[in-house]
């Protein structure tokens, strides 16, 4: 009989349609290929060499202020800026480009070098929901922005050029693909049924149970059903809210908590500083009311089967679909199993 633990098959993302290859009978596969060092775990509270701390002059030759909690600022090298040269390109129809335009911004999430979320007071964590949400109404009430794309790069291996805990916003004229094919498979979905699609989502997902990680009275963490990524999870407000800004106290609080617990478990799973790349995805900020869209939040880590594995997205998953060795159902409990204390937090004597 068809046992989606044991055999190969499809699996659909209905937030996106794509298809995913999962092939768990894999997962026993000897590894011989290339394993990542650790990445080293301890650094000071404050670094003098760090272009991001308190009181340091980052590489523009700008000083950053004595900031005693989360610190904004545009990115120096921002991919996009705000004024450009207007027009484009238009050979035969194939040969096509626009001009874009935009802004970017960086969100320090403390003044202290050493920490990561998992790491950060609850307390803390909600002034980087706040600062996520005061950014998202500011950019977004500009006549040029029609989409906020508010993420985080944890760790070398992601590409993140600084360790010190830090987020980015990149704000721009054009809805990204991504954030667009979510916005067409929602909207679909919510044109024949009258809800959210991820409202329906989730609503079997708590049914079902093995695929969550965490919840609190607000929010539910889960590794999606169509999971991508080894550990990929989605962090979910239980309530249908199409935007950051329509939480909320209490939810804003839950999301803060949710935030702290998932990368808890992230760290504790081989007790690391788990990198990966997060993102929120919302509704455009075109002036639309976007009934259909939920708010939801990606966490894409590459760490495979230990702190040292990674997943290689090569081969067939750049020429056909992603594929999956373990199961979402085996990740699901690995994170959910993990101790809800940070690994680093010493014993009570």
């Amino acid at each position: 009989m068809f046992d989606t633990a044991h055999h190969p098959h499809r699996r659909y993302n209905p937030l996106t349609g794509d298809w995913i290859l999962v092939s768990p009978h894999r997962a026993l596969r000897p590894w011989q290929g290339q394993q990542e060092a650790p990445e080293m775990d301890t650094r000071p509270a404050y670094d003098p060499a760090c272009y991001l701390c308190p009181g340091n002059v980052r590489a523009n030759g700008q000083q950053n202020p004595p900031y005693p909690g989360t610190y904004v600022f545009d990115n120096d090298f921002g991919a996009l800026q705000p004024q450009g040269q207007g027009g484009g390109v238009n050979i035969g129809g194939l040969l096509r480009a626009e001009a874009e335009t935009g802004l970017c911004r960086v969100i320090c999430f403390s003044p202290r070098h050493d920490l990561t979320l998992p790491e950060m007071p609850v307390a803390d964590i909600r002034a980087v929901v706040d600062v996520w949400v005061q950014e998202y109404l500011t950019l977004g009430a500009r006549p040029d922005i029609n989409h906020v794309q508010i993420f985080e790069n944890k760790g070398a291996v992601m590409g993140c050029s600084n360790p010190h805990p830090h987020g980015q916003i990149w704000a721009q004229q054009t809805v990204p693909g991504e954030p667009a094919r979510e916005g067409v498979q929602q909207a679909a979905y919510f044109a024949g049924h009258g809800r959210s699609l991820l409202t329906d989502y989730l609503a079997l997902e708590l049914k079902e149970g093995q695929r969550i990680v965490l919840e609190n009275e607000h929010f539910v963490g889960l590794v999606p059903y169509w999971a991508t990524w080894p550990f990929e999870t989605l962090l979910l407000p239980r309530r249908h809210v199409a935007s950051i800004e329509q939480l909320t106290a209490a939810e804003k609080d839950s999301f803060a908590a949710a935030l702290q617990q998932l990368t808890i478990r992230y760290d504790n799973l081989f007790q690391i500083s788990f990198p990966y790349s997060a993102g929120l995805h919302q509704r455009p900020t075109d002036g639309q009311e976007h009934p259909a869209w939920h708010l939801h939040l990606h966490f894409y880590p590459p760490l495979l089967r230990s702190a040292t594995v990674r997943k290689f997205m090569v081969g067939y998953e750049m020429l056909g679909d992603p594929q999956r060795d373990i199961t979402p159902e085996f990740s699901a409990e690995k994170l959910r199993s993990q101790p809800t204390t940070h690994y680093k937090t010493p014993a009570p004597r």
